[in-house]
């Protein structure tokens, strides 16, 4: 590996552009809300069954987009009960666009928004460590288990917090996706990240299944449209690139060999499909449901 290659996530505000390119040029949001609208009302049918607040925990809320669907469902499903919603995410950047997020968005009257500026591990420390173990009725983690340590541990702490007839949402990329192959087989010539863990929805199933946690799991289409990505000069195509890679300014930086490969299996069906002149990359996700 070249020694000037160096990890997207050193270099905080390219990752935050880079990944606003990858959300601009993907179906994922639109994918979750295809999941949210189809899925998420059978999953949360029960979950406030003979209660007077629902208690909901994001974990990774980002910046609330996806949030405030979920919260809709929940709303429509128990229509004036009162929401207790609290929010683990480390980026106080993405808390103060959470807020405004709320700040101007009607009809959420009956919830009450807590944020927790700390990773999931800290949130799972501080718990432990008051021994005030409040149970949950809807835990969510939307891809956000890739910036986990000890994934194992992780699921079997938070699926010890939940209420009766309660559930755990966890979204992440599927084992049928891009990812998988990219991930398999470049991570050893790519730059490691300890905070970063290369994790699919098959990862996953084989965890909860040794932790003999009952689950379901569901997989959506999604893709990115990295068609820029094989435009000499291209900044878009640029950004995608180091979002692929996980790698800062890898264009720029990437051995030419290592580049080739790359740009010609990207290219392949098991990665990506051609369809109107473009190259959609292969970003399928997966919705595991976690029961108590």
């Amino acid at each position: 590996m070249a020694s000037s290659m160096r990890s997207l996530f050193s270099d905080h505000s390219r990752y935050v552009e880079s990944f606003r390119r990858f959300l601009s040029s993907s179906t994922e949001h639109q994918c979750m809300q295809e999941f949210m609208d189809q899925k998420l009302p059978g999953i949360i049918a029960r979950i406030g069954d003979t209660k007077s607040e629902i208690k909901i925990l994001s974990i990774g809320g980002g910046a609330g987009e996806i949030d405030l669907q979920i919260l809709s469902k929940v709303q429509a499903q128990y229509p004036g009960i009162h929401i207790n919603n609290e929010v683990v995410e480390p980026s106080g950047e993405q808390i103060a666009k959470y807020k405004e997020l709320v700040a101007k968005t009607s009809n959420l009257e009956n919830i009450k928004f807590v944020w927790h500026k700390e990773t999931s591990s800290e949130y799972q420390n501080r718990i432990t460590e008051k021994k005030e173990i409040q149970k949950w009725d809807f835990i969510h983690m939307i891809q956000m288990l890739y910036y986990v340590k000890d994934i194992p541990a992780t699921l079997k702490f938070f699926h010890s917090l939940l209420a009766t007839n309660a559930k755990i949402l966890i979204i992440l990329v599927s084992g049928t996706s891009g990812w998988d192959k990219l991930w398999k087989k470049y991570r050893s010539r790519l730059p490691q990240y300890d905070l970063c863990q290369y994790v699919t929805s098959s990862d996953l199933s084989q965890m909860l299944d040794k932790l003999g946690i009952k689950y379901e799991c569901y997989d959506l289409l999604s893709t990115m449209d990295i068609s820029d990505c094989f435009i000499d000069g291209n900044e878009n195509g640029d950004l995608l690139w180091d979002f692929l890679t996980e790698t800062c300014n890898f264009n720029t930086t990437a051995p030419p060999d290592l580049k080739a490969e790359i740009m010609k299996d990207l290219q392949e069906s098991e990665f990506s499909i051609k369809k109107e002149g473009k190259v959609l990359f292969n970003n399928n996700l997966s919705f595991i449901v976690v029961e108590a």
